[in-house]
Order: C-alpha cells, then sequence, then structure tokens
C-alpha cells in the first residue's frame, strides 16, 4: 500500500510540476511582443502560410544561407530542443548538436539580451502550429561552408555578454539602447563591416550597404544621420514607415510593417531617446559639387519627370512623397538606396497609422545610365543637399545588380 502511494504522490508531483511549467498567457504575450520587436518573421518565414518554418534565403558577401524551422515540430523544428538549447542557440551562436551557427544569425546582438526574455520568446514559439520542414543546407563559397572556422571567427570577434545599463541614464534610454543593440539588432544592417562580415564597432551605426540597398546611418551626423530628426520623427517613422523627412523603402520598409510598427509606444519611444543621444561615429565627407553642365542636364530630367510630385523646390508632400531637401539618405556617400528607387520605383509602405499609399514609378526603361546619373547628382545637391558624385558606371551596376536579382 505505501508504495502504491508513494507511486500516486509521484505521479501527482510530476504533473504538478508539469502544469507549473505550462507558460502563462501573459507570458506567451511577452514572448510574442519580443519576437516582434527582433522582428524574427523577416527572415525565419519563406511562406506566410507557414509562419515560422524557415526556407528563407540570405544572402550574404560569403554566399547564400537558409534560416531554419523555428516551429515546435520535434524532428524539422525546435520542438524537441530543452529550454537551455534555445537559450545557448540564441545568446551564443550553438546548436544542440554543438555546431555554430554562421552569423546572418544574429547571435552577437542576442548575447545582449536577459534569459527570461529567452525563454519568453521560446515560450511563444512553443503556441505556433509545428511544421515539418526540414533546414536546408547553407550555399556558401569555398572555405565559408567548413563550420568549424567558426570557431576562430567568435574568438576573434564575438564577445558574449548581457547588456549593460548606464546608471547615469534614464530607464528609457537604457531600455532603447536594449533593444538597439540587442533585441533589435540594428547594427546587423547599419553597422559597417569588415572584411570577414563583422561589425566594425568604432563605426556603429554608420551606415552599411545590404543587398543593393544602403542602410542610412542612425548616428548624429549632421548631413547624412539623424541630427536633423526629432525623437518625435524617429517614433512617427519607426510606427508609420514615413514622417516629414522621409519613408521607408526596401528592406526597412518590411522592418516596420513587420516589427516596429507592432511595438509598444513605449519601446519605440525608448529607440527613438536612444539613437538621438549617439554621437556621430565618423566625419561625413567633403563634397564637391557637380559641375554646371551635370547640374543643368540633371534639372532637365528633374523638370520633366519629377516636379510634379516633388515639386520645383524638391518640397514634395510629406508623408505622401518625400521632401528632397535635407533627406539624409539621399545625401548618403553610399547612393544605392536612391538608385535603386529611381531604377525601379517606390510603394509607400501602409500601417494602421498611416494607412494612405503613394506609388513612384521606375524610370529603368525611360532614362539612360548618363540621364540617372544626372538627375541623382541634381537632387544631392541641390537645395542646401551635398552628396558626392554618382557615375554612370554606378547606375550601370546597380542595374546588373538588380537584374541579378541581388
Amino acid at each position: 500500500m505505501r508504495t502504491i502511494l508513494a507511486v500516486i504522490a509521484l505521479c501527482s508531483a510530476v504533473a504538478g510540476a508539469a502544469l507549473a511549467a505550462e507558460p502563462s498567457p501573459e507570458l506567451i504575450a511577452y514572448g510574442k511582443a519580443l519576437v516582434e520587436a527582433g522582428d524574427c518573421a523577416g527572415c525565419h518565414t519563406a511562406d506566410p502560410a507557414k509562419p515560422f518554418a524557415g526556407g528563407k534565403r540570405i544572402d550574404t558577401p560569403f554566399g547564400a544561407i537558409f534560416a531554419p524551422n523555428l516551429t515546435p515540430d520535434r524532428d524539422t523544428g525546435i520542438g524537441a530542443w530543452r529550454d537551455a538549447d534555445f537559450v545557448r542557440a540564441v545568446r551564443t551562436g550553438i546548436a544542440p548538436d554543438g555546431s555554430n551557427y554562421y552569423p546572418a544569425f544574429p547571435y552577437p546582438y542576442f548575447t545582449k539580451m536577459t534569459k527570461d526574455d529567452v525563454l519568453a520568446i521560446r515560450a511563444y514559439l512553443g503556441t505556433l502550429a509545428p511544421v515539418a520542414s526540414r533546414n536546408k543546407p547553407p550555399e556558401l563559397r569555398w572555405p565559408f561552408g567548413y563550420r568549424g572556422l567558426m570557431r576562430l571567427w567568435n574568438a576573434m570577434y564575438f564577445k558574449p555578454g548581457l547588456f549593460e545599463p548606464d546608471q547615469s541614464k534614464s530607464a528609457a534610454w537604457n531600455r532603447g539602447g536594449y533593444l538597439v543593440t540587442g533585441l533589435g539588432h540594428c547594427g546587423a544592417c547599419h553597422t559597417p563591416k569588415n572584411y570577414f562580415g563583422a561589425d566594425r564597432n568604432a563605426q556603429a551605426l554608420s551606415g552599411n550597404e545590404v543587398g543593393g540597398w544602403f542602410a542610412p546611418r542612425l548616428d548624429g551626423a549632421v548631413r547624412t544621420g539623424l541630427k536633423s530628426w526629432s525623437e518625435e520623427d524617429i517614433t512617427e517613422y519607426l510606427q508609420s514607415g514615413r514622417n516629414a523627412k522621409s519613408h521607408a523603402g526596401g528592406p526597412m520598409a518590411e522592418v516596420v510593417v513587420n516589427s516596429t510598427a507592432k511595438m509598444s509606444d513605449a519601446d519605440v519611444r525608448a529607440i527613438a531617446i536612444y539613437l538621438k543621444s549617439l554621437p556621430s561615429t565618423r566625419r561625413e565627407t567633403i563634397v564637391t559639387p557637380p559641375d554646371n553642365a551635370e547640374m543643368k542636364a540633371g534639372q532637365a530630367v528633374y523638370a520633366k519627370l519629377c516636379i510634379a510630385c516633388h515639386e520645383a523646390d524638391g518640397s514634395g508632400a510629406p508623408r505622401i512623397y518625400p521632401p528632397l531637401p535635407g533627406n539624409a539618405l539621399l545625401q548618403s556617400n553610399n547612393p544605392s538606396s536612391t538608385l535603386r528607387i529611381i531604377l525601379d520605383g517606390a510603394h509607400t509602405v501602409t500601417t494602421p497609422r498611416a494607412p494612405n499609399t503613394g506609388e513612384m514609378p521606375g524610370y529603368a526603361k525611360q532614362l539612360s545610365d548618363d540621364e540617372i546619373a544626372a538627375v541623382t547628382n541634381y537632387i544631392r545637391n541641390s537645395w542646401g543637399n551635398a552628396g558626392l558624385l554618382v557615375t554612370p558606371a554606378q547606375v550601370a551596376r546597380a542595374r546588373k545588380r538588380e537584374a541579378n536579382g541581388e
């Protein structure tokens, strides 16, 4: 009898422990908010009908990798993982089998996250519908396909450790720092990389080319950064994809729609507070204006095709047609985003806060490389703007990259 009672008691204890371990609705909701803040779906969803099932191709300078399955499928996803496996993977880039992930998975940023936040994310992912979707092997150039090389990369460039709050700053500033440098992994796109794909930390958030687009400076640079933006400007941009100074395009438009537009007002405001506090991390380039012939050629194209929406003075219609004077992205040293928009056109993203649409046609077929270079130089150097000279050869390369799907 005692044995039977002991067995019953043990079973009850196990059942109680299992019940106690069941994540609460509040924890799941918090995990969902963290997943959205980290824009996890942006990389881990290839098929919208199968969210987080992985398979999305991510191109890097070293070749392509494919995002893995994050659904709780036990064979092909993370359903069989222990909590410790998940924490180690997210914060140190090591898979349950001991192999190393590539830093296209931004564990160098996620290492700053608290264990509780990582487990909240796992709790939310555990509520997803399991999807059988086997992870695809990477397609990397030799020798980058050897995962063992990542141990050397980590030894040289990976610094594990939690976000360290600055006690002299406000709680909002520290929350913004946690989101920007950790969960939000903003530097993955906006920080320049060295030859081996590691961040140039001395130039943090000073702009970087990504997939044929230029992720602009988020530091305090006067002409090409956020010096002229207020906290309200940054908040509006992140919540709606537009403000009185600029519109989100390319990969950033996806980030707004899938991530920042869904974040809480407090978290978006915290990001704005943190970014506005950043100094310029490197000097802005001194620009020599284009010659008169180039400016006249560009003005002629502008008067024919652009003036109807952007006005003669470039003022446009804020939040509908972005203004050109003082536009930081437009004046960036790297003109990739500007060329991409002129060649392919643009579509204003819609969000709950800004549901109206806007369109700009592409001019790849209508304009030659010389004409696109001329109009680009004109708008980058009119109305007080100052941008480095763009050549027809740069336009040709942009066309080629677009044709190759880069």
